[in-house]
């Protein structure tokens, strides 16, 4: 029965590890592989439909939509990446002392997270975006603000069902101190369910961030972002559909690749544990 759940879990993140990586090549070689400047405004060229020269059509301004949407895969995954780090850089720390001190420090740490997940996380994130203003460090800085206590908490979870294993009493007894016993067996034991958690979340950091800088929160134009790019194509949805349709495409897609690869580790671990 393992292997039968293996397989379609390994499928997933070849399919899905195919996405990504195609994604990230993209938005590293995107100056050497973009067709045309993605910032070059040609009004003569505007709205124009897809053609050899312009695989994916132009904007309202004449610029080209698949350089725009290649430039756009470098801003829109690197700052996803940076929240899904900064958050963890976080959660991370303050999960592990949660569950392994225990007691009223994780009594305290824990009522705080509740305070804070009492809030809805976008609106909270809306909020503080609101207070320091649009820009895509702005809402980095929002988004780790609010939604590492998710993160913290399951961490957490993880960490006091680790802490009960027969390898930490061990541990205890032969007179490892509690930093080594954090650093050498809690630590390496969660690694890979935060691995996999990470992996699943990463496509809704993209989703909101892409999310926000729809709402003009996020990216600024110019920017070529694939939010931004959204929020450009709105007034001309019935007239040129192209505008909207290829950025709404890209952040599909480049999800469902993130959410295959973490479904796929998921599978994996389960057949493992």
């Amino acid at each position: 029965m393992k292997r039968g759940r293996k397989i379609p879990g390994n499928a997933a993140i070849w399919t899905g590890g195919l996405i990504v990586i195609g994604f990230i090549a993209v938005g590293i070689f995107a100056p050497y592989i973009a067709p045309w400047d993605p910032l070059k405004v040609n009004l003569d060229m505007k709205l124009t439909g897809p053609s050899a020269n312009y695989p994916f059509g132009t904007d309202q301004l004449g610029r080209d939509i698949l350089s725009r949407l290649m430039y756009g895969t470098r801003t829109s995954l690197f700052y996803s990446v940076a929240v899904l780090g900064a958050m963890l850089a976080v959660s991370v720390p303050v999960g592990l002392v949660a569950g392994y001190v225990g007691g009223k420090v994780d009594h305290l740490i824990m009522r705080f997270i509740d305070i804070l997940l009492a809030f809805p996380s976008l609106i909270l994130s809306l909020a503080i975006t609101g207070m320091l203003g649009p820009g895509l460090l702005n809402l980095l800085l929002a988004f780790a603000s609010v939604w590492w206590t998710s993160y913290a908490r399951i961490i957490r979870g993880m960490v006091l069902q680790i802490k009960e294993k027969d390898y930490i009493t061990a541990a205890r007894a032969g007179g490892a101190t509690h930093l080594q016993i954090v650093l050498r067996h809690v630590l390496p034991h969660a690694v890979s369910p935060i691995i996999v958690l990470a992996s699943v979340e990463i496509g809704t950091i993209i989703l909101s961030v892409s999310g926000l800088s729809f709402l003009g929160l996020g990216a600024q134009p110019p920017t070529p972002e694939w939010g931004v790019m959204l929020s450009d194509s709105r007034s001309y949805m019935q007239t040129d559909p192209q505008l909207m349709l290829f950025p709404g495409l890209t952040v599909m897609i480049v999800v469902l690749g993130f959410n295959l690869v973490g479904e796929g580790l998921r599978k994996m671990l389960r057949g493992t544990g």
